[in-house]
């Protein structure tokens, strides 16, 4: 069987034209003429076209096609393809996480692209555990307190609060290294800065909910383990320094 020009340019879906310039640089040239003088496109030819096809939706130039078509090696052709495809496949699933992060992020008030994101909070996700959030605290004051407040903020603003939160732990740290016990007053202090901290960036945080807050930094393993990583401990003398410095204030 053959294919005239026109027939081909249409179920291709490229034109008339494109198929005259693959002629003219050697890319794809029909095996036949009629005795009119018409293109006759084989059924070989129309296999090329479609790898030719298949390259240029990956973005291979007209000269690399040529290349690559013409390796004795046919195999090359699938690694060729295969390397290609999996670089496109792997940029893609970096916009799709991006975009699936700029949703989170505005979901839960934060105004922050995904690379001022990376640039604040690093590999850490502060999306991570949203969804389990909304459901636990989604109809509290304090949650929409919190979403009212973040959807303000910008980087500056956000830098400013995950320096704040790590000298706060640096200090909670060097006292516990330093022996000093949880139920001090300089602990307790470290503790009520903790509990101003929340309230100053994010929702009234009082001792009720702050000695809540204590209590799930040792029950939840993910507070648990995050605390520890660096310092063993850590996370149990943070709740006790929380629940003393309720107990001084409640009294």
């Amino acid at each position: 069987m053959s294919w005239s020009v026109g027939q081909v340019a249409a179920s291709s879906g490229i034109t008339v034209r494109t198929l005259h310039h693959y002629e003219a640089i050697g890319l794809l040239v029909p095996r036949g003429r009629t005795s009119s003088g018409y293109r006759q496109y084989s059924y070989d030819d129309l296999e090329r076209l479609q790898r030719i096809l298949a390259y240029r939706r990956l973005g291979f130039g007209l000269e690399e096609i040529a290349e690559v078509l013409e390796s004795s090696d046919p195999v090359d052709h699938l690694r060729r393809q295969h390397a290609v495809l999996t670089d496109r496949i792997e940029e893609l699933q970096q916009m799709v996480t991006a975009i699936e992060k700029t949703m989170e992020a505005r979901k839960m008030g934060v105004s922050l692209t995904p690379a001022e994101m990376f640039e604040v909070f690093g590999s850490s996700d502060p999306t991570q555990y949203e969804d389990e959030v909304r459901e636990r605290w989604g109809e509290t004051e304090a949650y929409r307190q919190s979403q009212q407040r973040t959807g303000q903020y910008t980087k500056d603003d956000w830098i400013r609060i995950r320096d704040e939160a790590a000298a706060n732990v640096a200090v909670f740290e060097a006292l516990f290294r330093a022996g000093e016990p949880a139920t001090s007053v300089a602990a307790m202090d470290a503790a009520e800065e903790h509990r101003q901290h929340i309230s100053r960036w994010f929702y009234d945080c009082g001792y009720d909910i702050h000695r809540g807050l204590g209590t799930m930094y040792v029950e939840d393993p993910r507070f648990t383990a995050n605390y520890d990583a660096e310092t063993p401990g850590l996370a149990a003398y943070l709740r006790d320094a929380i629940h003393a410095n309720a107990d001084r204030f409640q009294k």
